[in-house]
């Protein structure tokens, strides 16, 4: 089972990486995200899993797989695609894809505090959104960021 949820990450993720590169690049897509990011309270995810039980967090995050890959349609596609590649059901996939795109924006929002208190003013974190997507995606610089992802949610399956 463990093999197979770390499989459906690993084939969700990259998904979401585009969905996000693709909203960042659009016009006044970057400073959206950036709003969403800094001004969101996705960290708390992290920080208490726990939270990704509740009604509230599972509302907004149903949402969040939609805004990043544009619609629910891509969303059932990316789910569909990865049941495909996996053998998990679509419709596991699919209740899945919003805890990943919850617990991926927690990260995301983490780090970009970070580099932010770390910026000097008027410059952009190094290597920009892109830069800051790789370092949050594998935090322990193992070059797989599904094994990080897979931490985080199983944070969330042990409370």
């Amino acid at each position: 089972m463990k093999e197979q949820a770390h499989s459906a990450i690993s084939n969700v993720l990259p998904a979401l990486g585009q969905g996000l590169a693709r909203n960042a690049s659009t016009q006044g897509g970057l400073e959206s995200l950036m709003g969403a990011l800094t001004g969101g309270q996705h960290q708390r995810y992290l920080e208490d899993p726990s939270l990704m039980g509740r009604r509230e967090t599972i509302q907004e995050g149903n949402g969040i797989p939609g805004h990043i890959l544009g619609s629910k349609d891509v969303s059932r596609q990316v789910a569909q695609q990865a049941s495909e590649k996996t053998g998990i059901g679509a419709d596991v996939v699919k209740r899945m894809l919003p805890m990943v795109a919850t617990l991926a924006m927690g990260a995301l929002s983490r780090q970009t505090a970070g580099a932010q208190n770390t910026a000097v003013p008027g410059t952009s974190p190094a290597g920009g959104l892109p830069g800051i997507l790789g370092q949050f995606l594998d935090t322990n610089r193992d070059g797989s960021i599904a094994d990080d992802l897979m931490g985080m949610a199983s944070r969330f399956f042990q409370k």
